[in-house]
């Protein structure tokens, strides 16, 4: 037993190594005075300065946030009601089926569809139509993260509140919304996170102007030519921007459940 202990301890420390090696590096690299992956030459900042007034790269961030930020406030309302709304009916695979399609379907196909789609109602390509194409696709999961939510919750507190003189809508946001903030919460985050590193869907649906150009676009765009070591930078941020809200989301699960 002692044995396959240290096995299973040596396999998860490849495992993690194998998931976050390239990442380290890419950390590392971001404060590489050279900027040569093959040479060290000492620690700097410079990519980070460099970073703030690089304005081919902010452009696209920002339109980044605009859609991720939007996507993820408005999948997380409708994906909280629909779970809501499945849940007072009886499951079904058919209805699964329905429900949780977007995120099996291919981004290509959905792209094409979503394309297809603007082009028939005549609707212009732009930052809006890369906003409604993730809210689509991230419906899906905030729906999952939340009905997983739902599942343990007792529905007896909504019949005590209802028969203790409390109105419907009262109810919703003082018994209902509290317990199933985690899950909203985690829906949220997750969308924002599908949002941000979105790239297919983002591609097809945000025209031929450079104006909705998204980062994952941007990145793409920037490979023909090489990757500048500006763009390490930014990724150390992403990451560590994502790891404090994964750390805040985990403290906020443990104080609410």
């Amino acid at each position: 037993m002692r044995r396959a202990n240290r096995l299973l301890s040596v396999h998860l420390v490849l495992t993690l190594l194998f998931l976050y090696a390239p990442i380290m590096a890419m950390v590392v690299l971001s404060f590489n005075e050279s900027g040569l992956p093959t040479t060290w030459s000492g620690l700097s900042l410079k990519w980070y300065k460099k970073l703030l007034s690089n304005g081919a790269i902010l452009g696209p961030l920002l339109n980044t946030l605009i859609v991720a930020v939007a996507a993820a406030l408005l999948s997380t309302v409708v994906g909280t009601m629909l779970a809501l709304s499945v849940s007072k009916i009886r499951s079904s695979p058919l209805i699964n089926g329905f429900l949780y399609m977007p995120m099996v379907i291919p981004d290509i196909l959905l792209a094409v569809a979503l394309l297809s789609f603007f082009a028939l109602i005549g609707f212009p390509l732009g930052l809006p139509t890369v906003i409604i194409a993730h809210v689509v696709f991230c419906i899906a999961f905030v729906t999952a993260v939340v009905r997983t939510r739902l599942e343990g919750f007792d529905y007896s507190l909504v019949e005590a509140s209802i028969d203790l003189g409390a109105s419907r809508w009262r109810t919703f946001w003082r018994v209902m919304v509290p317990a199933l903030l985690p899950g909203i919460i985690g829906g949220a985050l997750l969308s924002f996170t599908l949002s941000f590193d979105e790239f297919v869907i983002a591609s097809f649906t945000a025209g031929p102007s450079n104006t909705a150009q998204t980062l994952p676009m941007k990145i793409y765009s920037m490979l023909r030519f090489g990757i500048t070591p500006d763009i390490n930078a930014l990724a150390t941020v992403t990451i560590f921007t994502s790891f404090m809200l994964v750390l805040l989301a985990q403290r906020f699960n443990k104080t609410t459940i």
